[in-house]
């Protein structure tokens, strides 16, 4: 059975790996701090932003239908989609009536969400990523396991391995320029045969009914402008009231993600140009029902950034693949759970509760409080691991009640001094990456009553 635990554990079996991707992601988070300093009213910009989204979320249905009028003035065509399923037979639907066999597609995680190239290549509509990063995990037959750095696990001696087995590239090849030059020769031919291009959305302007992709590779341009055919898929938290409001959100998207003053192409997309087709697919798949939820309706303001990935010690030393899930990290262990509560139990237990994620969040979701919330509905709905139930059990009345406790800590050290190899095995999870400490010879209570509570 997949769980966090134990995908982590084949993770951290290369501990040099480990050692790269916490020092790589932890280098992004550095320049994320670079820039936010320099910008004098982050968090101010950070509080405007959480502001816009709460308003959104409680006016998401004027907003919607306020966006979709605009865009069907705009000549976009616009669909709604229930779940994953009514997603995939949508944009399948809209690429059958124009006998589209082969789209180009720019980094979208709602599709990774619905399994979208799967079930395409079913039907036999063959997908190819255009952004780097997704175009490496997909030649690699893997998927993303960031959502802003979807190959950030792979290095890039492995990249230039791939490279060869598929693109044909000398062995060896490693250097980064030049496999990059060699992937945008190779999607260059792709970008010229596609018949049909796919986009995310990263926000959807209510006010004009226009949208906002932002790419750094300028992928997104180069598919929706060759091709007939444009679909754009958007989960419905997606919409923002009003184009002014496209400031605030830009200044944090890049500086939060990657440490950039702003991503290199943010493109607005309107109308159809002449002769194009434009469609817009507005996902709900479990959104409202998380917005119907109180506690963790807060985490459906996500800009899908990052930040908090690039922050989490648990993300950095344990790797995206083993959140089993589309999106990964903190962020991704509260919103897979609301959606699956027994598929995702695992996730919210992959934090350390220390609050960085919520410190760094540029729309300031309480990612930690949330991750504790959903610990407390496992366990109380009693879906937490059973022997972790049943010692926290023992240990919480034992901790809340002197006399047990005293016999306890005075069982323990018994214990731990004549037969430590109960603690000190493999068995031991907690031992098998530490250093046990010495028990001390006495405890603090013991200590205080020798020496503070006999007045001295």
């Amino acid at each position: 059975m997949k769980s966090h635990a134990s995908l982590a554990e084949q993770f951290n079996r290369d501990e040099n790996r480990v050692d790269w991707h916490n020092e790589t992601l932890w280098f992004v988070r550095e320049k994320r701090d670079r820039q936010s300093h320099q910008v004098s009213d982050w968090e101010k910009l950070r509080e405007v932003a959480s502001k816009i989204k709460l308003n959104v979320l409680s006016n998401l249905d004027i907003y919607l239908m306020e966006f979709e009028k605009n865009a069907l003035t705009n000549g976009i065509k616009v669909h709604w989609a229930k779940d994953a399923e009514e997603h995939n037979k949508i944009v399948l639907s809209i690429l059958q009536d124009h006998q589209v066999k082969f789209m180009v597609k720019s980094k979208s995680m709602l599709t990774e969400e619905c399994h979208l190239n799967d079930y395409l290549e079913k039907n036999g509509v063959e997908v190819t990523d255009t952004d780097l990063g997704e175009r490496i995990v997909q030649l690699a037959k893997e998927t993303p396991s960031h959502i802003v750095l979807p190959c950030i696990h792979k290095k890039k001696e492995e990249i230039g391995e791939i490279f060869h087995q598929y693109l044909n590239t000398p062995k060896g090849l490693s250097d980064p320029q030049m496999l990059t030059e060699i992937a945008r020769q190779d999607l260059r031919k792709k970008f010229l045969q596609s018949q049909a291009a796919l986009t995310g959305i990263n926000f959807a302007v209510a006010e004009t009914g226009e949208f906002v992709v932002c790419t750094n590779e300028g992928n997104a341009d180069m598919g929706a402008h060759l091709a007939k055919v444009h679909i754009a898929c958007m989960g419905l938290e997606k919409i923002i009231p009003k184009r002014e409001h496209l400031g605030v959100f830009l200044r944090l998207l890049a500086r939060s993600g990657t440490g950039q003053p702003i991503t290199t192409y943010s493109s607005h997309f309107r109308k159809p140009r002449a002769g194009q087709e434009m469609h817009i697919v507005i996902v709900d798949n479990g959104r409202s029902e998380q917005l119907s939820k109180e506690k963790f309706r807060n985490s459906l303001k996500c800009i899908r950034c990052g930040a908090c990935f690039n922050t989490c010690p648990v993300y950095r030393r344990s790797g995206g693949h083993s959140y089993h899930t589309a999106v990964a990290g903190p962020i991704g262990s509260i919103l897979n759970p609301i959606r699956n509560i027994a598929a995702y139990k695992d996730l919210p237990f992959a934090s350390t509760l220390c609050g960085s994620c919520t410190h760094v969040c540029p729309v300031q979701i309480d990612l930690h409080q949330q991750l504790y919330e959903l610990r407390q509905e496992i366990i109380a709905s009693g879906m937490g691991e059973p022997v972790k139930s049943f010692s926290m059990k023992i240990l919480a009345r034992s901790l809340s009640h002197v006399k047990k406790y005293e016999k306890l800590r005075r069982t323990m050290k018994f214990g731990y001094r004549y037969a430590p190899f109960l603690l000190k095995n493999n068995a031991n999870p907690w031992y098998k990456h530490r250093e046990m400490p010495e028990m001390p010879k006495e405890s603090f209570k013991e200590w205080y009553q020798k020496n503070i509570g006999d007045g001295k």
